[in-house]
């Protein structure tokens, strides 16, 4: 089953059950076009992943500025993305990924869907060579790190989704800002399976794994302007603070969740409404589905369509969302090439409709301890086991020796505690 490496490409590919002008004719017809674009079917056999790193302008330290934008593009050329600069072709790089930038002047590969994970990181690998090329021409560094412990938030890209992003968020302290422009992930992409029984089971494998993985592989202790805390991941602590309505569906409720999924992102409240003015502020608490029934047209001067709904898909923010195939969003950004070893997990770990079987037995004990993990990470004994059992299984699942090596050392790693940190070297940009 192909997927796109973009959520928003992959919405904009769905066919949709819509009255001739774009406007859904019921709240029932929305949900089954989430139902249909969000959970593409057919046999698993694809996967992507989003790779993302903080920026600096200058010559050595994580402590330098953030880029200039217009910088910033300059050294991207072709590639950069038309957030930064209107008018590029926005062509991906030669191993098929494409740049995008994040409202902090975090900058991130988008990767093409790939029939193996060796041929992913291959082709990632080559795009990321690249990608530091062109970019330390002007004198801006890349540097590893899942959460920036240097600097303050700031927004660097002007656009009205993210000043919306912003103004929405501001009601729950620095984690909105934080989230936004001082964190970056490691995100894994697999197609959601041949019918509504198997995506329910890797739906349902991919949460149970979560907190497990998210100890497994934590390692950002450190955050600028983070309230006081010791925490594993300070970068899930800011996405769990976050609103929740919008990022933790209530999936231990959904006994369909392809069913679950679609009414649920109906009644997320809106993050934004696109105008073609500077000012998207959405209706305070209003829903989705509250401006489909008519409830917002006193405020609004229209009903949504299709592409407002696609639209609002790219706004929910869960721990695994849907976007045509599952996207796995919850593990931190690894130091430097280590982002291979979750690429790998993830692969191995939905390689089979028996292994995805076992994953599910093996987290069941940790299914649902977000917060747990984010906290104390390794340092917890019930997580650390989860996450050893679960990499020693990718690890015997894994498709190729060099892949089963690399899982086995990170479970290893894990049965004693050590953080992915702790097993790393950081180059020079990080001093």
């Amino acid at each position: 089953m192909a997927f796109t490496a973009s959520p928003a490409d992959a919405l904009r590919n769905g066919l949709a059950l819509q009255t001739p002008d774009g406007e859904f004719s019921s709240r029932a017809a929305a949900e089954a076009y989430v139902e249909k674009i969000c959970f593409k079917q057919g046999p698993p056999a694809l996967i992507g992943a989003e790779l993302e790193w903080l920026t600096a302008q200058g010559e050595s330290s994580a402590s330098d500025p953030r880029p200039d934008l217009e910088v910033l593009a300059d050294a991207l050329g072709p590639y950069a993305p038309r957030s930064i600069s209107p008018d590029s072709p926005a062509v991906p790089l030669p191993g098929g990924s494409r740049v995008t930038i994040e409202p902090g002047g975090q900058i991130e590969l988008s990767s093409a869907p790939f029939g193996s994970a060796a041929e992913l990181c291959e082709r990632l690998r080559s795009d990321t060579a690249r990608l530091r090329e062109l970019l330390e021409s002007r004198t801006i560094r890349t540097f590893s790190a899942a959460a920036d412990a240097h600097r303050p938030s700031r927004r660097v890209l002007q656009l009205p989704r993210y000043r919306s992003m912003e103004q929405s968020f501001a009601g729950i302290g620095p984690y909105g800002a934080l989230m936004m422009c001082n964190t970056a992930a490691t995100q894994v992409s697999v197609d959601a399976g041949s019918d509504r029984g198997e995506i329910a089971a890797r739906w349902r494998a991919l949460y149970a794994a979560g907190p497990a993985l998210v100890a497994a592989f934590a390692c950002s202790p450190v955050l600028e302007g983070a309230p006081p805390g010791t925490w594993a991941s300070q970068r899930m602590r800011a996405w769990l603070r976050l609103d929740h309505l919008r990022t933790r569906p209530p999936v231990h409720d959904w006994a369909d969740p392809i069913a679950g999924y679609a009414r649920w992102a109906l009644d997320v409240p809106l993050l934004c409404v696109r105008s073609d003015g500077a000012d998207w502020t959405a209706p305070a608490g209003a829903t989705f589905a509250d401006w489909l029934c008519g409830a917002l047209d006193g405020e609004l001067d229209r009903r949504p369509d299709r592409a407002d709904l696609d639209y609002h898909l790219t706004t929910l923010f869960p721990p695994v969302r849907a976007a045509g195939y599952l996207e796995v969003r919850y593990i931190d950004a690894q130091p430097e090439a280590d982002w291979a070893v979750p690429v790998h997990a993830v692969d191995a770990l939905m390689s089979t409709p028996a292994t995805v079987a076992e994953v599910r037995t093996l987290a069941a004990g940790t299914a649902g301890r977000w917060s747990e993990a984010a906290c104390h990470g390794l340092a917890d004994s019930e997580l650390r086991s989860t996450a050893s059992d679960l990499l020693e299984l990718a690890a015997a699942r894994a498709a190729t020796p060099g892949a089963a090596r690399q899982l086995a050392a990170a479970a290893e790693r894990c049965r004693s505690g050590r953080t992915p940190l702790d097993d790393s070297e950081p180059r020079g940009v990080l001093s």
